[in-house]
């Protein structure tokens, strides 16, 4: 059954794609799904979308890669665009259990520990201490015998979750221009080429961490919010990891240049800033209270709380139990328990898939040609300007998943 599951596994993308981020082989913008499953040679367990490059992680644990190159992000040995993915030969020998993929460098976990990174090292982004860019994927030496457990890519900058270190979980490295990896640090100090410690975990079990632009969070195993970095719609940066003082437990977010999605744990969306493209239209506000920083350890005092960012429901999205939420810079998708998948904000490139180039205040659905088969799992992946979509699916005579009224 499992082995039918995954041969049934498809893959769609659209959005921008002038440098091959779509894998379609052309080099164009696409404003509708296309299915480009037979580009994959190897069933795909996983897809990480950077600022116009994707990664792809196979069920076995091995690596593929494709869009832009310039800067050596697609781990090929040249600085090259690839319209096509291909396998990085240099991890064949590892099993890759976690990616991600930045503005322009990638980040690779082994299910050992091991941390590999490649790309533009300009910031410090790549954790090898210096500020050299690298088309191969090279270890970071720095974690020696400690278990990396995943790596998240913004912009110019990197987090890394350590597995099982209580006192010690999350470090981060490359720039620190909008407070990004949460070190209180100098004025003349302006990034990181060897991984930091972030200080204010040190007591917290941290579940998962992300990075986009220059914004961070992470989430906790009992639900709460953590977010650093630049500041929603404008706001003063948080020097230091900031928690979300609200009573709402949530399982997901995802970050974007200008705002964040939050999933709870009943399967209700939230969306942090967004008053630039992708600001809602009839959502509604939730209360808050003033987040509460946390102490810093570099300084062994606490910073005064930011501004608390706009939160506010996604109010069109009521009634419809979500199960997994995405975000480019600056556009959203959702994915119901159903399996159907919601777009909105920023379309310029086509990347909500609805045929178009305009934007949306109101999540729309995504229709995909699914054919004559009965999806199991979907998931879908935002690259800045671009998307992908893949499920899981068995023969059968449904044709298509059942969409809200």
């Amino acid at each position: 059954m499992e082995e039918e599951e995954e041969e049934g596994r498809q893959v769609w993308s659209w959005g921008a794609g002038t440098e091959g981020q779509l894998a379609t082989g052309n080099l164009q913008d696409e404003l509708f799904p296309s299915n480009v499953s037979h580009y994959f040679s190897l069933p795909i367990s996983h897809i990480a979308c950077g600022g116009a490059h994707a990664i792809a992680l196979t069920r076995d644990g091995k690596v593929m890669t494709w869009g832009r190159g310039k800067s050596g992000q697609l781990g090929h040995g040249n600085w090259e665009n690839s319209a096509h993915p291909k396998h990085v030969k240099f991890l064949e020998n590892f099993v890759i259990c976690n990616a991600a993929a930045g503005w322009n460098h990638s980040g690779f976990v082994s299910d050992t520990g091991l941390l590999f990174t490649c790309g533009d090292g300009s910031f410090g982004q790549l954790g090898h201490g210096d500020y050299n860019s690298q088309c191969f994927p090279v270890e970071v030496k720095f974690f020696g015998s400690r278990h990396v457990l995943k790596i998240s890519c913004g912009m110019r900058h990197s987090l890394v979750l350590l597995k099982g270190q209580a006192m010690d979980p999350l470090y981060g490295f490359g720039s620190v221009k909008h407070a990004q990896l949460g070190n209180v640090v100098g004025r003349s100090t302006k990034s990181f080429s060897l991984p930091q410690l972030i200080h204010g975990f040190e007591d917290l079990n941290i579940s998962t961490m992300t990075a986009n632009g220059d914004q961070s969070a992470a989430l906790s195993v009992d639900g709460h919010l953590y977010t650093w970095g630049r500041g929603f719609n404008r706001a003063k940066h948080n020097q230091v990891p900031q928690l979300l003082s609200t009573s709402l437990k949530f399982s997901q977010v995802s970050l974007g240049w200008n705002h964040a999605l939050l999933l709870t744990d009943l399967g209700e969306v939230f969306m942090l800033g967004g008053n630039h493209h992708g600001k809602l239209s009839g959502s509604e506000s939730a209360p808050m209270e003033q987040g509460r920083p946390l102490n810093c350890a570099t300084c062994d005092k606490t910073h005064e709380a930011n501004t608390v960012p706009s939160m506010q429901r996604v109010a069109a999205l009521e009634g419809i139990n979500v199960v997994q939420v995405a975000t480019g810079s600056e556009h959203s998708a959702i994915v119901s328990e159903s399996g159907v998948v919601m777009t909105w904000g920023w379309g310029e490139h086509g990347q909500l898939g609805l045929g178009n180039t305009c934007d949306q205040t109101i999540p729309q659905v995504v229709h995909l040609d699914r054919g004559q088969l009965r999806c199991r799992k979907v998931e879908v992946y935002c690259g800045s300007g671009f998307t992908f979509v893949s499920n899981t699916a068995l023969n059968a005579n449904t044709s298509d998943l059942s969409l809200p009224s």
